[in-house]
């Protein structure tokens, strides 16, 4: 039973208001004050707040954000008389969920708690969905079930206990910087500061002041000493982001660190000592780009004392249902049309299957979040995605390296094993899903196992 909390200075309406929604099954809660509301939202679980505008003490727009600032996506709807419109309005701008004018029509008021309420139980439900994939198929946010995460989890478990230096190779958009974190927040260091630098972000001499810092009047425009990233890390873990772009000076300083825990800033003569761990990434080969003379080796062996290789969304498919559904439940508070998102239709999940992903997870979220803000309905259809992802997820589906020669029955024969058996490996060899992503029924599909002699509890 979903729980409305009232609040109104007036006790007549929290009576009235009470009788009313109570008719219509809900469970209500009432306050006189704000003051009295916020103590009643510490101790119980409210599904909806119904606020008077105009209230001693605490307005309706003050409640709003201290309510906004417990739980963001706790719809509320605020009660406003004819001369107080202008800030319902107002209200609506910061968060509230709709505002209703007193004296209100009963029919109305119950058509818009119903909806607010049916909104935020899409909300909890994804939230509870959230948390029971963290709990089963995640590492800090880091999600996936598949083979290669699972064993990436494992080994971020055994590395961060340990003060080793770290490297993580992964193509961009998959997650490097996540993982750094996981190992710090996981690690003894985890109460000291996490710093982060990207090698590639900066020229050769401000990526040097910035990982050095340097001393005052060290070159034009040092009007005072600066810290470097190096000592804003001391006893804490410091991430360098594309360490494949550092230069070859700037790679003989990070080796000397490595050595020996010591520097110079910039322009000065005192050497420093810290304690840092650190955590490499490339989206680079780097045992390629010492063969090629752009990387020193030394430093490459002093970098990959552990060494962590995250795998391209495209290699493992069978995450992209548990990342899509995180990223639903994460950007659903971002859609102003009041109407939750169920779910998405077969063709536009059969896209999200096709399409290769080379931006890898940071995409999927981007084409997630967009897709949440401007779908009108409550499924997300293929109409709904964005242009350029259907365009590339539709040329993903073209046949590409057939022979001029193939026969075509052989050739469709050929195809619909494949994409049986990739529908299969997906979906972990349950059918309902399979069959589901294939856009035929579970008895066809089953047909079509028995036809062709597949094997499905082979892993291939």
């Amino acid at each position: 039973m979903e729980t409305i909390l009232i609040v109104d200075d007036e006790k007549n309406y929290t009576l009235i208001l009470s009788a009313i929604l109570e008719e219509e099954g809900f469970e209500t809660l009432t306050a006189n004050s704000g003051n009295e509301a916020l103590e009643i939202l510490k101790n119980s679980d409210v599904d909806l707040v119904l606020t008077d505008m105009k209230m001693p003490l605490m307005d309706g727009i003050e409640l709003l954000k201290n309510v906004k600032e417990k739980d963001p996506q706790l719809p509320v709807i605020m009660m406003t008389a004819y001369g107080t419109v202008e800030k319902a309005v107002e209200a609506m701008q910061k968060g509230a969920y709709s505002y209703i004018l007193k004296p209100f029509d009963n029919e109305s008021l119950i058509v818009y708690v119903k909806k607010a309420v049916h909104m935020y139980a899409v909300v909890k439900e994804n939230r509870h969905l959230k948390n029971s994939m963290s709990s089963m198929y995640s590492f800090g946010n880091i999600i996936g079930k598949s083979k290669p995460m699972q064993d990436v989890f494992e080994i971020i478990a055994k590395v961060a206990p340990t003060s080793a230096t770290v490297l993580i190779e992964g193509e961009n958009g998959t997650g490097k910087e996540l993982v750094a974190k996981s190992i710090h927040f996981n690690s003894t260091r985890r109460d000291k500061p996490f710093i982060a630098v990207n090698c590639s972000a900066l020229s050769e001499n401000l990526l040097e002041s910035e990982l050095f810092g340097h001393e005052k009047g060290a070159f034009t425009g040092a009007v005072s000493m600066k810290k470097g990233r190096f000592e804003m890390a001391d006893q804490g873990t410091l991430f360098l982001d594309e360490i494949g772009e550092l230069s070859q000076s700037l790679q003989v300083k990070l080796l000397r660190i490595l050595q020996e825990k010591t520097f110079e800033r910039v322009g000065g003569t005192k050497t420093l000592s810290i304690d840092i761990r650190i955590i490499a990434a490339t989206n680079k080969i780097l045992k390629d780009e010492v063969k090629k003379g752009n990387f020193r080796e030394d430093l490459f062996y002093r970098l990959n004392v552990l060494y962590i290789v995250l795998p391209p969304l495209r290699k493992r498919a069978e995450d992209i249902r548990l990342l899509t559904e995180h990223f639903m439940a994460k950007y659903a508070h971002e859609r102003k049309t009041g109407v939750p998102i169920k779910g998405m239709d077969q063709k536009a999940e059969r896209l999200f299957y096709e399409y290769k992903w080379p931006g890898n997870v940071r995409e999927l979220e981007n084409v997630i979040e967009r897709t949440m803000i401007l779908c009108p309905g409550d499924i997300i259809t293929v109409d709904d995605l964005p242009h350029n992802f259907k365009e590339n997820a539709y040329n993903a589906l073209h046949l590409n390296g057939i022979p001029a020669n193939a026969k075509l029955s052989e050739t469709l024969i050929n195809i619909e094993q494949q994409m049986i058996k990739r529908a299969l490996k997906i979906s972990n060899n349950v059918q309902a899903h399979a069959a589901k992503i294939l856009g035929i029924g579970k008895s066809g599909l089953n047909q079509k196992i028995k036809k062709y002699k597949l094997d499905i509890n082979s892993k291939k």
